[in-house]
């Protein structure tokens, strides 16, 4: 436990932090859960509106530091990546 009134404050910011870049992290991986279940259900317009909302999720969590830019890249390739591929494969 902290004992100086510094660190107590240190405790109190962190904790305050901590909330707030949880929520960005949480909407992110929402997205990008939502847009893998529907490239699953083959929902190809719905999965691509979703993407829309995933990447930006991910570039404000990068934005603010909370997830690195190259991993929010990274996350994007790929969820974009499995989107194309998935639509190719519906239409062979």
């Amino acid at each position: 436990m902290a004992n100086t009134d510094s660190a107590k404050k240190r405790v109190r910011q962190n904790e305050k932090r901590e909330e707030r870049n949880r929520l960005f992290r949480v909407t992110a991986r929402t997205h990008v859960k939502r847009v893998r279940r529907l490239i699953a259900e083959k929902r190809f317009d719905d999965a691509e509106n979703a993407y829309r909302l995933a990447e930006r999720a991910l570039d404000k969590a990068a934005r603010k530091g909370i997830v690195h830019p190259n991993n929010a890249s990274r996350r994007k390739s790929r969820l974009r990546k499995a989107l194309v591929e998935a639509r190719q494969d519906a239409t062979a």
